[in-house]
């Protein structure tokens, strides 16, 4: 062995014909100064190793300037070898080179043609459709379970949270809900009215609005409010409780969150649902009758018994049936979205929102998958 130079922060020497770079003092950012000086005179060649064992310290400014200094005299980092250095200060240096390595070699690009991007990106939103859907669909069934549960045990229902949550989606939705439908009655009379009053069939316009209302406005409107409504609301109320870990504590007590949470909603949305849609029945018509007298020349005795005559009750059923279906899939969404969220506050606001786009699409699919049914049956 063979002394080739030496410093205050180092000392470089030979052994059986690798060069040994020793490190010593304290490699860090206040003596950066007197490093870079003492640096200029290290003059070493391949193979190098790097000897930690009387270094007292480093930082990653020190583990930069030293392996830049390699680099500039024609080291190649990765064939550096670095030992009996302590594990921390070890980390540090093969942390900074291989960020090194990674900005001098950077990862090849992965760039492909737009449409082979879209296509990707196609495939990617399938994938996450697909894992929403299963996952909603797991959930349904945990629930039909629980439901089963109870069937069997009736003394599980936790009847105060079910009345509390009936007052909160359907006590309270009823001002909302009976004047948007009004003002909906009101839109739709009017724009018949215009058209049905070229041709003398102002009496028409009444049977219009009570088939449309009655059997696919005020579901779908009602089932739109609650899904924005109370749905979300379930998501950010479940999902808050995730995230103070409630619903674990409910578990370690050793009770269901199943029972405790989730079917008290579902059971209260099922319930309320058809109540508000019978309430939007009757709003929406009442809406009609504000603008028949005036724009018409119909008389509420006029209209009332027009659609005595012209509204069969199927068209009331149907509308009435499509709640409680409506109201299944909107409850299921926002309570699975609040106890799967991820725990932070980002993910709960992500959810809700997301809770309310999915609950909206499907109340819309679910009604078109009605008018397919009911038009293959002829109702």
């Amino acid at each position: 062995m063979t002394l080739a130079a030496t410093s205050q922060w180092w000392h470089l020497h030979t052994d059986n014909a690798c060069a040994v770079l020793s490190l010593s003092g304290h490699w860090r950012l206040a003596n950066m100064a007197a490093i870079d000086t003492a640096l200029g005179g290290l003059a070493c060649k391949t193979p190098l190793k790097l000897d930690g064992s009387t270094l007292d310290s480093i930082d990653s400014a020190g583990a930069l300037l030293l392996l830049q200094a390699l680099q500039t005299r024609g080291i190649a980092l990765h064939s550096v070898q670095v030992e009996q250095f302590a594990a921390d200060h070890k980390r540090i240096v093969d942390g900074v080179r291989s960020r090194m390595l990674e900005q001098q070699n950077p990862a090849p690009s992965t760039s492909r043609p737009w449409p082979l991007r879209q296509l990707a990106t196609l495939g990617r939103e399938l994938e996450e459709a697909a894992g929403l859907l299963h996952g909603h669909l797991n959930f349904l069934g945990a629930t039909l379970i629980a439901f089963l549960q109870l069937l069997r045990h009736p003394g599980r229902l936790r009847h105060r949270e079910l009345t509390v949550q009936f007052g909160q989606i359907c006590l309270s939705a009823l001002p909302v809900v009976a004047l948007v439908t009004m003002l909906i009655g009101v839109t739709v009379a009017y724009l018949l009215g215009l058209q049905a009053e070229k041709y003398g069939a102002n009496i028409f316009v009444i049977d219009g609005v009570g088939i449309g209302m009655t059997r696919e406005f005020s579901p779908i409107i009602v089932a739109t409010i609650v899904a924005g409504r109370s749905g979300a609301a379930f998501t950010a109320h479940l999902g808050a409780m995730r995230l103070t870990e409630e619903i674990d504590a409910i578990r370690t007590l050793g009770l269901s969150p199943m029972q405790v949470l989730v079917i008290p909603r579902v059971l209260a949305l099922v319930l309320a649902l058809p109540l508000l849609v019978f309430v939007g029945d009757v709003m929406g018509i009442f809406g009609a009758m504000l603008v028949a007298d005036p724009l018409l020349g119909l008389t509420p005795a006029t209209v009332l018994n027009r659609l005595h005559t012209s509204l069969d009750l199927g068209h009331f059923w149907i509308g009435f049936a499509k709640a409680p279906a409506f109201a299944l899939f909107i409850a299921i969404i926002g309570c699975r979205m609040g106890m799967t969220v991820e725990r932070d506050t980002r993910a709960v606001g992500m959810a809700t929102t997301s809770t309310v786009v999915q609950g909206i699409v499907s109340v819309i699919l679910l009604d078109a998958a009605f008018a397919i049914v009911l038009q293959a049956m002829g109702v």
